[in-house]
């Protein structure tokens, strides 16, 4: 098993920067690819980023250029740093680790971002 804690979310304004954190604890050895998702209102969750083990990224168009995603092995963490926030980006944003080869099997608990216009 392997447990996921997010933090960072907040409330800031439009055009500024949040850094979400992702403590991975539990059987972290199986973890392969982490992710960020998001889930705004009404709207279904979508993939915002992921990294590989090998540190390989891939990003949400709606976000390249924007947020930057990271992991720190020593730590057992991941982050997600967001620039030039747009009202848009509000939404519940969720870590996930890919244990298994191809699916998403561990969350955590979800932070929220609002970002005010």
């Amino acid at each position: 098993q392997v447990q996921l804690v997010e933090s960072g979310g907040g409330l800031v304004q439009a055009g500024g920067s949040l850094r979400l954190s992702c403590a991975a604890s539990g059987s972290i050895f199986s973890i392969t690819t982490m992710g960020w998702f998001r889930q705004a209102p009404g709207k279904q969750r979508e993939l915002v980023a992921t990294i590989t083990s090998g540190r390989s990224t891939d990003y949400a168009d709606s976000v390249k250029g924007r947020f930057t995603i990271s992991r720190d092995n020593a730590k057992n963490t991941v982050y997600l740093q967001m620039n030039s926030l747009k009202p848009e980006d509000t939404a519940v944003y969720y870590c996930a680790a890919d244990a298994n080869g191809g699916n998403w099997d561990y969350w955590g608990q979800g932070t929220q971002v609002t970002v005010s216009s």
